[in-house]
């Protein structure tokens, strides 16, 4: 697994950076993937802060069943406050990694990881688990970034790349999206639809995913690829004065594949 630690703090900063409208948009991408029915059983490899389950709870109604594990207590712990849904289905939560799932054989219609399988090691292992867990003809939908897509202006340009590689030793597989099709097949799928999700903030927001990043990775960097604590700090402050000239540019991407 990754060396970001998802303590209570870093998990209040990441539920804070998924609900701006970046994020919000990025659902509603994944949702139209997942094309939810009523009644559907639906994993969530990687649950969160439970937004996108909560979401999910709603779509498939009272009838339907949807889980979320995540190997962060702290992740858990948001989630559980919006485990009960108005109309929708009670969202169960369990302690668990994408490579070790606690379910049955054929349990689910349909999973989806967002943002998960570039922290796993063994994703080969983690796409077999979700195999087995889906029924046949079963759907799953995974999105990932490629992080060498990601365009961030700084006034120090050196400084800018060394924050980007110290941040990257967060990830088990940042460059993930270019090998996810193959493996997918070799874990007995068939891709059916693949999707480029951009992400683009011009001009620095505060209620961007980028500014929300901000803190997350200079909390991270110091002590990694001789980057120091002032200088991710430096980093840090530099980005927020740029105003009308601050840019950030990143690309996800999405794989929906049917279970052989």
């Amino acid at each position: 697994m990754s060396n970001l630690q998802f303590d209570p703090e870093v998990s209040r900063q990441i539920e804070s950076v998924y609900t701006t409208p970046d994020v919000i948009e990025q659902r509603r991408v994944v949702r139209i993937a997942l094309a939810l029915r009523p009644d559907d059983r639906v994993l969530d490899v990687g649950v969160g802060p439970g937004l996108l389950a909560a979401e999910m709870a709603e779509e498939v109604g009272p009838g339907g069943r949807i889980c979320g594990i995540d190997i962060s207590e702290s992740m858990l712990t948001i989630a559980g406050a919006r485990a009960l849904v108005p109309g929708g289905a009670k969202i169960e939560l369990e302690l668990a990694s994408a490579g070790r799932l606690p379910h049955g054989a054929e349990s689910f219609d349909v999973v989806v990881s967002t943002q998960v399988l570039e922290y796993v090691e063994d994703v080969a292992g983690a796409l077999a688990e979700i195999r087995r867990v889906l029924r046949p003809a079963g759907r799953i939908v995974v999105l990932d970034t490629d992080w060498d897509s990601i365009v961030w202006h700084s006034r120090d340009r050196d400084r800018m790349g060394r924050v980007l590689t110290a941040f990257e030793e967060h990830l088990e597989n940042p460059r993930l999206p270019r090998t996810l099709g193959d493996l997918l097949g070799k874990a007995g799928f068939t891709v059916t639809h693949r999707e480029v999700v951009p992400m683009l903030n011009a001009g620095f927001d505060p209620r961007t995913y980028s500014a929300g990043l901000i803190d997350i990775v200079a909390g991270f960097v110091p002590g990694r690829a001789k980057v120091t604590a002032p200088e991710a700090q430096a980093w840090a402050d530099d980005l927020r004065s740029l105003g009308d000239a601050y840019f950030f540019s990143l690309n996800r991407y999405l794989f929906v594949a049917s279970a052989l």
